[in-house]
């Protein structure tokens, strides 16, 4: 039988949710110029989700309202794989596990961005690599 976390379980993972939040919010702010005004984040076994919203720059907001949507997009899919390292320390952190995996998305109606983490030990992954292709005659 297991008994339901005590109150110093719920306030350090309040803390973690909030340290989360807060580091990749700075992030963004400090290489945007500014971040997002709302975020939400989700820490559940080996999965921390960070779900984030507005934080759109002039110009980027410029070119969605003359229809290069994509080239935002594009922009922010690009600079989020090059924030990874970054991204993933924040992770790390704040929760004391290594990040295995990170996906990111973004969407513009509503304007939502979402960072994905996995974070090891897990069992999504195998320990052993997987078996080198052969060839495939």
């Amino acid at each position: 039988m297991t008994t339901p976390p005590g109150p110093e379980v719920s306030h350090a993972r309040g803390d973690v949710l909030t340290a989360i939040s807060d580091g990749l919010v700075a992030l963004l702010r400090d290489f945007y110029g500014r971040g997002p005004t709302r975020v939400k984040t989700y820490f559940q076994d080996d999965l921390v989700v960070c779900v984030m919203r507005g934080g759109f720059t002039r110009v980027e907001q410029t070119l969605r309202e003359g229809g290069r949507g994509a080239a935002v997009i594009e922009q922010r899919t690009a600079f989020q794989e090059l924030m990874r390292e970054r991204f993933e320390a924040v992770i790390e952190h704040a929760t004391g596990r290594p990040v295995i995996g990170f996906m990111s998305g973004n969407q513009q109606e509503p304007d939502l961005m979402c960072e994905v983490f996995i974070l090891g030990p897990t069992d999504l992954v195998d320990d052993e690599p997987p078996p080198a292709a052969g060839p495939t005659h």
